[in-house]
């Protein structure tokens, strides 16, 4: 709930007060217009300014629509070419005879699915809106509320009817183009003792029919399950951390103050906060998923190919993510954008995989293979050269010795090593303690299923 400071008056700028509006127009699910005694010409007007926005809406909304119900129909189309090739060099070619001889009935059911083809009916760019007058004198029971409701809806409704002047003809054409609900209520004057400087806030002197009205429209608002809902754009409703992407992108279009912006900024600016919030929710969901295969909190290794297979359905499935959300505005924006994604995707899927490598259990054994293997056989050959040659041979008695200082200092380097990575060292004897014990209760419990799985098929 977000309440705006007056507009329309002299010590606000016309600047300032179309920023207010425009914002609080484009931001809100739920808009109250409050307006002093009648609904005047004025008021309109200032809502038909977002009806080019909303007419620009529609139409690049409709556009993209379609453009991607085509392009799903032809990967629809080009998958069921694929399964048919396959289909049919298996079969031998029999199923190719039988679709030559009835293509008409096939070209028939394929056409009838095209997205294309279907026409939905167009969503608009804004909610609701109530218009509250202040201070209507004009009823003709205050005592039946109902009776009070009724003549509201009948004053909207002569508001918002047709007119035969081109100008208010317009006028109202734009505004219920631009809402989808449009809403009336009325309030009586609360009582001149709280008009004087000396009102002290006391309850008791506001006059007992504004306050009925002020309790039904709070139940009207609040209370009524079909009136408050989440804000939609272009048809998604928006979680409070995509809205204060809008937020940023709206504020930018007002922030000069001259003037009200024009339709295609705005459209603009709602683009690309769109595209923002599809990057940021394929990554996140992304993210989300990777962290349980392999994020800070996993302490199990993930074989390289089983790790590779993961983040490509993930990666996939996020870039899906991102094309069902970012369908609307200019095409090379959300290229762009799309570009990013992948980028990103990339770059978490090095994070991860490091991540993941340091959870090896063989992970740094490859510094101790060589000297180890030197070691070893150079420890071999001095003990072969040892029990083969002769005492008083001159050469395998300093061969010996050569042999003898290989292999110390192979064993002298692994334990200077080891002494230096003694921590990384434990954590990998751990693991492959872990992993031994798994396997081999993985082998005892397969057992005892099997023997159980043998016991029930005798009893039955």
């Amino acid at each position: 709930l977000v309440d705006t400071q007056g507009m329309f008056d002299h010590e606000t700028t016309m600047g300032l007060t179309a920023a207010i509006f425009g914002l609080s127009t484009l931001l809100s699910s739920y808009q109250i217009y409050n307006v002093d005694k009648r609904i005047q010409e004025d008021n309109l007007q200032q809502l038909a300014l977002f009806s080019e926005y909303g007419r620009m809406a529609l139409e690049t909304e409709q556009q993209c629509a379609a453009e991607y119900r085509e392009k799903k129909a032809r990967e629809e189309e080009q998958q069921q070419q694929e399964e048919e090739v396959k289909t049919r060099s298996l079969d031998g070619g029999e199923k190719e005879k039988t679709k030559e001889d009835s293509p008409k009935k096939e070209d028939k059911k394929e056409k009838k699915p095209r997205p294309k083809l279907t026409k939905t009916k167009p969503r608009k760019p804004f909610q609701h809106i109530d218009f509250l007058v202040r201070d209507w004198q004009n009823f003709d029971e205050e005592e039946d509320m109902e009776l009070m409701e009724k003549e509201m809806d009948e004053y909207l409704n002569s508001v918002i009817a047709e007119r035969d002047a081109k100008d208010l003809h317009d006028t109202r054409a734009q505004i219920t183009a631009c809402f989808e609900k449009l809403g009336c209520f009325m309030f009586t004057h609360p009582g001149f003792a709280v008009t004087k400087k000396k009102y002290s806030g006391d309850v008791k002197v506001i006059e007992p029919t504004f306050l009925n009205l002020l309790d039904r429209y709070c139940q009207r608002v609040f209370n009524a399950g079909d009136n408050l809902d989440p804000k939609v754009i272009h048809g998604r409703e928006l979680t409070a951390v995509e809205l204060g992407a809008y937020v940023k992108a709206y504020a930018l279009l007002f922030e000069s103050g001259a003037h009200f912006p024009e339709a295609a900024t705005m459209l603009d600016a709602t683009a690309k906060a769109n595209n923002s919030n599809a990057t940021s929710l394929a990554i996140q969901a992304y993210k989300d998923d990777m962290d349980k295969i392999a994020g800070v909190m996993c302490s199990n290794y993930i074989p390289p190919d089983e790790f590779e297979k993961s983040h490509r359905q993930l990666a996939e499935r996020s870039l899906e993510m991102f094309d069902d959300m970012a369908n609307f505005g200019n095409r090379e924006d959300i290229d762009k954008a799309r570009e990013m994604v992948i980028k990103m995707l990339k770059d978490n899927h090095e994070v991860y995989s490091k991540l993941n490598d340091g959870r090896n259990p063989l992970a740094g054994f490859e510094i101790y293979i060589l000297p180890m293997s030197v070691a070893i056989i150079s420890f071999l050959l001095r003990w072969i050269a040892d029990h083969t040659c002769t005492s008083w041979s001159q050469t395998c008695k300093v061969g010996s010795d050569v042999l003898s200082e290989v292999y110390t200092v192979g064993f002298l380097f692994m334990l200077i090593i080891s002494a230096t990575r003694a921590k990384q060292i434990s954590d990998s004897v751990k693991r492959i303690r872990k992993a031994l014990k798994a396997v081999s209760s993985d082998s005892g419990g397969s057992a005892v299923n099997t023997k159980g799985g043998g016991k029930g098929l005798k009893e039955d």
